[in-house]
C-alpha cells in the first residue's frame, strides 16, 4: 500500500486513461433506412435535446466514418439502444456492431436497452421465421464456407443474448412519441447526471482534489482503492464529494453513500444497489447482499464512495474483494481510522492535512463577513480565533458562524474562553457554540443526536414541541449556528465531530453514575442501568439496540418517571409495563413483541409511536383508551395485524404508516372521525379488499398511497 499526503503535485489531466474511456451516453444500433428516418430519428432528436450525448450509425456512415472507428466508438459509450425491426438482420454492418456491443456489455457492463419495432422478441431470439431468412441470406452475401458459419454463430449468440434482456416492445405503447418519452426517461434516470452539493466556501479545496485524483491516474490495478484518512471535521467528505463531481461521468455506475456509520449492513447494501442498478431491490439478508454486489456488479466499471467508514464489517459487506468489480472501478472510503485502511490493503492512502494560515483566515472571513478577508477593525481578533482553531475546516465554520454579526465585545469574551482551552482541544472548541445556547436549545441538540439523525424536520419538531422545548425556534437556531443540518427529504443530519462532542457533555453530567445522566444511549451504560435497577429521575430519554439480547424487566423503568423519548430495537421486556413513564411523548420499539398492548402500559401522552416490524394482531387496548395527543402512527412491516384500531380514540392523527401488513384485512370505519389526517399508507397491504366508505369524509387527507394492494376493489368516484 502507498501513502499520499497533500504534498504531491497538481494534475490538470484528463481523469483515467484506461479502456474504457467514455466519450458519448447513447449509441444507437439500428438497421434500415425507412426506421431510420421515423423512429430513429425521434428518438435521436429527443435525446439531444435532453442533453444526452448520442451516437448513431447512419449519422456517422455519412461522414465517412470507417467500420473500425465505429466499432471503437461503441466501446466508449454507456448506454446502446438496440431497435430491432423487420430489416435490422439485412445488413452485416448492424450485426457487426451488435457483436461489439455484446462483447462491451460482457467485458465493462455496458448497457444495454432493445427496442422491438414491429417484431416480437421471440423472432429475435429464436431467429424465426422472415427475420431468420433474412439472417441466413444475409450470412451467405458477405461470408462463406467456414467464415460463413462462424460469423452465424457469432450473431446468432448475439442476437440470443441481447432478445433476453429488459427492453420494450413498440406494439405495448399507443405511438412512437410514447414509446421515445418512455426510452429516454430510462436514460435519463440511468445516466443520472447530477453533481453533489460541495460547500459554499471551496477555500483550499482544489489543489487537494487534484492530489487525490493524481493518485487515482497513478493506478495500475484492476481495482483502484483510495482511502482519505483525517480527524473528525478536517474535509474529508467536502473532498470526496468534490472528487466525486470531477470524475462520476467516466463510469458506467456510480454510488456515493454518505454517513455510512449510522446505516445497518442491509440498509447499506440495498442503496448501493439501487444507487448503481436503478431500481429499488429488497436485501434479505447480509449473506444475499454480499452475493448479489457480486453477481451484479462484477463486469461494472463503477465509482463508490463510502463516507465515514468506522468499522470492517461495513467494508467487507459492500467491497469485501476487488474480484466483485469491473476493470476500472475506483472505490472511495473516508473514514478516521487509518487501521481500517491497512486491513482492506487500499492502494493509496491520502491524509488530510488541515488549512494553513491564510486558508484558514480565508474561510474563517467568508463565513463571519462574507468576504475573503477580514474587516479592518476585526483582523487582530479574527486572526487569533483563526490560531486557536488549529486549521480546523469545521471549527473555523462554527465559530465563523457564531461570530457572525456579532459585537467586538463578544468576540473579546470568545477569545477569552479560548484562551483557557489548549489549542488541541477541537473537541473542546467546538463545546463553546453548545456552551452559547439557551437550556432549551441545548436540549434539543442533545435530543437530535442522541435520537433524531435522519428523521423529518417536521416530524421531530412536533414531538419536541410536546415535551415543552420550543422546537421550531430551537431547530432554527441550531441550524443558523451550524449545529445541526436539514439536508435532503428535510432530514436532519449532523457531522461526528458533533456527535462526539455531544457523547461527551452527556457522558460528564455523571461520569461514574450513568443511571443520573440525561439521556442513555451507550449500550453498555444502558445494560448496566437496566440489570442494576439503578435509572433515575434524571433520565429523560434512553435508547437500546439490538445489539444487546437480554430480557430485561419492566421493572427497571419505575424511577426513570420523567421519561420521555424512548428507542428499543428489538429489545424483550418481562413484567408490567405500566412501569414505563407517563411523561412519554415518543416511543420507537422496533420489533414490538406482543401482541395487543399490554395493560396499563401507558401511552396517554405520546405524541408518536413507531412500531415498525411488530407482532401486533389488533392494535387495541385492554382498556378503553384516548390518545388526545398522537399524532404519529407508524405500524409498518407489521406481518400478522389483520385490522386498524378504532380511530375514534385518536383524535389527532396526522400520519398513518401501514405500509407493507400483508395481514391487514379491515381498515375500522371510524376512519372517517380522522379530522386531522393528512397522511394514511397502505402501500403493499395485499389482503386488503375495501376501504369503509368513511374514508370519504376525509377533507384534511392529503396523500393516500395504496400502491400493491392488489385486491383492494375500485374506489367509488366522489
Amino acid at each position: 500500500m502507498e501513502f499520499a499526503s497533500s504534498s504531491l503535485s497538481s494534475s490538470s489531466s484528463s481523469f483515467l486513461t484506461s479502456e474504457p474511456h467514455f466519450i458519448h451516453d447513447v449509441f444507437i444500433n439500428f438497421g434500415g433506412e425507412e426506421i431510420g428516418r421515423r423512429f430513429v430519428s425521434h428518438l435521436q432528436s429527443v435525446l439531444l435535446q435532453a442533453q444526452v450525448k448520442t451516437l448513431i450509425s447512419v449519422e456517422n456512415l455519412q461522414e465517412g466514418m470507417k467500420l473500425e472507428e465505429q466499432l471503437r466508438a461503441i466501446g466508449g459509450t454507456k448506454i446502446t439502444i438496440i431497435v430491432f425491426s423487420k430489416s435490422y438482420a439485412e445488413t452485416t454492418r448492424c450485426l457487426l456492431e451488435l457483436e461489439k456491443i455484446i462483447e462491451c456489455h460482457e467485458t465493462f457492463g455496458q448497457i444495454v436497452l432493445p427496442v422491438f419495432y414491429e417484431i416480437g422478441p421471440s423472432d429475435v431470439r429464436y431467429q424465426m421465421y422472415d427475420f431468420g431468412k433474412t439472417l441466413e441470406e444475409t450470412a451467405h452475401r458477405s461470408y462463406s464456407g467456414e467464415q460463413r458459419k462462424y460469423a452465424l454463430s457469432k450473431w446468432n449468440r448475439a442476437l440470443t443474448t441481447a432478445a433476453v434482456m429488459t427492453g420494450w416492445d413498440v406494439r405495448n405503447f399507443r405511438h412512437d412519441a410514447e414509446l421515445v418519452d418512455v426510452i429516454v426517461n430510462r436514460v435519463k434516470t440511468l445516466l443520472d447526471y447530477k453533481d453533489l452539493f460541495i460547500t459554499e466556501y471551496p477555500v483550499g479545496l482544489e489543489s487537494r482534489v487534484e492530489d487525490v485524483i493524481k493518485c487515482i491516474e497513478n493506478q495500475s490495478t484492476k481495482v483502484c482503492m483510495i482511502g482519505i484518512w483525517g480527524i473528525g471535521g478536517s474535509g474529508k467528505t467536502t473532498i470526496a464529494k468534490a472528487i466525486y463531481n470531477r470524475i462520476y461521468r467516466e463510469f458506467i455506475g456510480k454510488s456515493f453513500i454518505e454517513n455510512i456509520s449510522s446505516e445497518g449492513y442491509l440498509a447499506m447494501q440495498e442503496n448501493l444497489l439501487s444507487d448503481v442498478l436503478k431500481s429499488k431491490l429488497e436485501v434479505k439478508s447480509v449473506g444475499m447482499g454480499r452475493t448479489m454486489i457480486e453477481n451484479r456488479f462484477s463486469r461494472k466499471k463503477l465509482l463508490i464512495v463510502l463516507d465515514d467508514v468506522n468499522h470492517i464489517g461495513q467494508l467487507e459487506n459492500l467491497c469485501g474483494s476487488r474480484e466483485w468489480f469491473g476493470q476500472g472501478t475506483v472505490i472511495i472510503i473516508t473514514t478516521r481510522d487509518f487501521h481500517l485502511l491497512n486491513q482492506l490493503r487500499v492502494n493509496y492512502v491520502y491524509e488530510m492535512d488541515l488549512l494553513n494560515g491564510n486558508e484558514s483566515l480565508e474561510l474563517f472571513s467568508w463565513h463571519v463577513f462574507r468576504d475573503a478577508i477580514p474587516k479592518k477593525e476585526w483582523n487582530e481578533l479574527a486572526r487569533n480565533v483563526v490560531v486557536y482553531c488549529g486549521g480546523l475546516p469545521l471549527a473555523l465554520q462554527f465559530l465563523g458562524s457564531c461570530l457572525c454579526d456579532r459585537t467586538i465585545e463578544v468576540w473579546e469574551i470568545l477569545l477569552l474562553k479560548l484562551q483557557r482551552i489548549p489549542p488541541d482541544e477541537l473537541l473542546s472548541v467546538l463545546k463553546i457554540s453548545f456552551e452559547d445556547l439557551r437550556d432549551t436549545e441545548k436540549d434539543i441538540f442533545l435530543d437530535v443526536c442522541c435520537f433524531f439523525i435522519g428523521k423529518e424536520r417536521e416530524y421531530v419538531t412536533e414531538i419536541l414541541n410536546g415535551c415543552g422545548l420550543h422546537a421550531d425556534i430551537g431547530i432554527t437556531v441550531l441550524i443558523e449556528r451550524g449545529l445541526i443540518k436539514v439536508e435532503r427529504n428535510n432530514k436532519f443530519q449532523m457531522h461526528p465531530l458533533l456527535q462526539e462532542m455531544a457523547r461527551e457533555i452527556i457522558r460528564q453530567e455523571c461520569p461514574e453514575k450513568p443511571g443520573k445522566r440525561s439521556r442513555l444511549w451507550f449500550p453498555d451504560d444502558v445494560e448496566d442501568v437496566l440489570k442494576e435497577n439503578t435509572g433515575t429521575e434524571a433520565i429523560l430519554s434512553l435508547k437500546l439496540d439490538s445489539s444487546i439480547r437480554d430480557c430485561f424487566e419492566a421493572h427497571a423503568f419505575k424511577e426513570m418517571q420523567r421519561l420521555r423519548l424512548l428507542q428499543l430495537d428489538d429489545v424483550q421486556l418481562s413484567g408490567d409495563c405500566g412501569h414505563i413513564s407517563k411523561e412519554l411523548r415518543w416511543i420507537c420499539w422496533r420489533g414490538f413483541p406482543y401482541k395487543c398492548i399490554p395493560k396499563n402500559f401507558h401511552l396517554e401522552n405520546v405524541i408518536a409511536i413507531d412500531f415498525k416490524y411488530s407482532l401486533l394482531i389488533h392494535l387495541v387496548w385492554q382498556r378503553r383508551v384516548v390518545l388526545e395527543r398522537l399524532k404519529f402512527l407508524n405500524l409498518s412491516h407489521s406481518k400478522y395485524l389483520i385490522e386498524t384500531p378504532d380511530f375514534s380514540g385518536l383524535p389527532s392523527l396526522e400520519q398513518l404508516i401501514l405500509e407493507d401488513c400483508p395481514s391487514l384485512r379491515k381498515v375500522h370505519q371510524s376512519i372517517g372521525d380522522l379530522s386531522n389526517i393528512l397522511v394514511i399508507n397502505l402501500k403493499d397491504c395485499t389482503s386488503l379488499r375495501y376501504l369503509p366508505r368513511e374514508i370519504y369524509k376525509l377533507r384534511s387527507l392529503k396523500t393516500l398511497i395504496l400502491s400493491g394492494c392488489s385486491k383492494l376493489r375500485p374506489l367509488e368516484k366522489i
